[in-house]
Formats: C-alpha cells, structure tokens, sequence
C-alpha cells in the first residue's frame, strides 16, 4: 500500500531539467528535488541528466530523459483549475511562452508538447448547474473558445 500518493512521471528526449525548472518557476508551491544522472551503465550518456525530481502546485514530478521512443499526445493532460481570468490569463501566457500550442476549448500544448487544459472555476458552475439552458448556453460560448473569456462564457450562460 503506498502512503505517499502518486508519482507522476514525464518522459523528455534531453530536456527533463529544463522543463522541471520550467514548470517549478510558474507554479506556486513549487521546488526542485534530487537530480540522478545516467552512469557507465547507460543507456544514456554517462553524467547527463537521468531525472529531475520535482513538485509544482503541490503536485509530485519526475522528469525523465528517456530519450525519442515516446512523446506527449492529448490523451493525457493537466487541468489547471483558476479563480479568475487573472488566473487564466497567467497560465495560458506562461504556458505558451517559447513555443507553445493554443487549442479549443481552454486546452493548449506548451513548448515540450504537454497538453494543459485551463479551467475557470466560473465555467464549472456554469455547465454543472441546474438550470439546463443556460449550462448549454455556456457550453456552446466555450465550445467557440481557444482560451476561455470569463466574462463572456458568464454573458452566454445569463443569456446577454
């Protein structure tokens, strides 16, 4: 049984230290951990980086150089849940920064290829409320959205 939750890992081709500091310098409750580095015994380089231990938002990382065999796809991606368009407004700029992906719906790709997804509380009471016309409303505002518009999302789901 484990004790100290989960663990996860994220697998770079070269850039597992660069993107752990990356990460660590835009979320709050962030920090580096232990850094390991290939040995004699390979595969990688000898003295390169291996893994990166990290924590953003509290959350627990290992950055892993694991080389070119797999890469980041939709299929997994983080939910970053914001108070406000501030919020919104931050994760996305930052997250895009250096080369990053806009998509639909409040989803992005950053520079490394991981998809985020940037949420604002205000749309969750929205498309989770009890009256049905105006959760569709908002649904259909964000639907039509790359980053979301808090004000607007709010406009559509009041009917304005």
């Amino acid at each position: 049984m484990t004790t100290d939750g989960f663990t996860t890992c994220l697998w770079f081709d070269g850039q597992a230290e660069e993107a752990a500091h990356h990460y660590v310098s835009i979320f709050k409750n962030s920090g580096l951990g232990n850094v390991t580095h290939y040995t004699d015994a390979g595969p990688g380089t000898a003295g390169a980086v291996l893994t990166v231990e990290f924590t953003a938002n509290g959350q627990k990382f290992v950055a892993l150089n694991g080389g070119p065999q797999f890469t980041f796809n939709e299929a997994i991606s983080f939910q970053i849940d914001c108070a406000d368009q501030a919020e919104v407004d931050f994760y996305w700029d930052k997250l895009l920064e250096g080369g990053g992906e806009p998509g639909p719906c409040g989803w992005l790709k950053d520079k490394y290829g991981v998809s985020w997804q940037v949420v604002p509380a205000a749309l969750m009471d929205m498309i989770t409320g009890g009256d049905q016309e105006k959760s569709a409303r908002a649904m259909k505002a964000m639907l039509a959205m790359g980053k979301l518009d808090v004000a607007a999302l709010q406009k559509a789901y009041d009917g304005v």
